[in-house]
């Protein structure tokens, strides 16, 4: 049975598919029209964030009957539309998950202690230190909107720097997490000193995070985006810094991207990164021999 790599994975995954015994072809930067032409010969697909399978790639793909994609979301995969043909949708929810939250983190150490704009301005010549007094992550209050994997281990982290952990979610399930507060999204709005985002997106609705969720938060709030994009009202994001009912923000993930919005992502009180969130070394081999490992399983049973 052949698999198709068509985004980069670790090749030690790629090795174990070879070594369970199935043809694995690794071709990445294929357009939309180049995978619609190369998938009919192939009964897997393997992919990251760049290569989209839409409803013409999936009609396709007459052999297809997996669908894997080495990471958490399936915004690049209609998804629905695959199972409804018999296709199995494979990911990794847990691999990066670490990667992410470290980086979300990372976000949040730099905004406190203006790491952006000091690294800018130095490499200017200029010395600014009376400008960049910081504030510590020590007794903040940090506000997780969403409870998966992520957000776990960020939350875990956050405890460990002495933070105070809340957090919300969708369904009225319980949370067993140890020292961290289940709380309704107005409350976290309400309270959070620093509000980091762990949702997935649903097309369907209004952005989670827009003006009215904005207006309800502490004056000076920090927000960290490390989502999806969309999830945030980008608009109402900028309106908010411009106010400065956010005091700063930390940006992985855009409503579109390659992000346009040049206004945003060069906001003096803006610390952004291009989604790499997942983007460790580390993180990358996990998610690859799992989902490598995955694949197998449903191939060969």
């Amino acid at each position: 049975m052949k698999v198709l790599v068509s985004d980069k994975i670790a090749d030690e995954a790629v090795k174990l598919l070879e070594d369970a015994g199935l043809e694995a072809t690794v071709k990445t930067g294929m357009s939309p029209e180049e995978l619609e032409k190369t998938i009919p010969e192939f009964d897997a697909i393997i992919v990251r964030s760049a290569t989209k399978v839409r409803k013409p790639i999936i009609d396709a793909g007459k052999k297809l009957k997996v669908i894997a994609r080495a990471g958490i979301g399936l915004d690049n995969i209609d998804a629905d539309y695959a199972r409804s043909k018999g296709i199995t949708i494979l990911r990794t929810p847990g691999a990066t998950s670490i990667s992410v939250a470290e980086l979300a983190l990372a976000h949040m150490f730099a905004l406190c202690r203006f790491i952006p704009q000091a690294n800018i301005t130095m490499r200017k010549g200029e010395w600014r230190k009376k400008e960049y007094m910081g504030t510590e992550l020590y007794g903040k209050t940090l506000g997780l909107v969403g409870v998966g994997n992520i957000a776990k281990e960020v939350a875990e982290r956050a405890k460990a720097l002495g933070m105070k952990v809340i957090a919300c979610r969708r369904s009225d399930k319980p949370l067993d997490w140890k020292d961290v507060k289940l709380e309704c999204l107005d409350d976290i709005l309400k309270e959070a000193d620093i509000i980091s985002l762990h949702i997935p997106l649903i097309k369907e609705e209004a952005p989670v995070i827009g003006a009215k969720e904005f207006a309800k938060m502490k004056d000076g709030v920090i927000l960290i985006h490390c989502a999806r994009g969309g999830v945030v009202d980008e608009n109402a994001l900028l309106d908010a810094l411009n106010s400065g009912k956010v005091a700063a923000a930390g940006i992985d993930v855009y409503e579109e991207e390659p992000t346009k919005n040049l206004e945003l992502i060069g906001h003096p009180r803006v610390s952004v990164t291009p989604h790499v969130g997942a983007s460790t070394a580390e993180g990358q081999v996990r998610a690859g021999m799992e989902i490598a490992q995955k694949v197998i399983t449903a191939l060969k049973g």
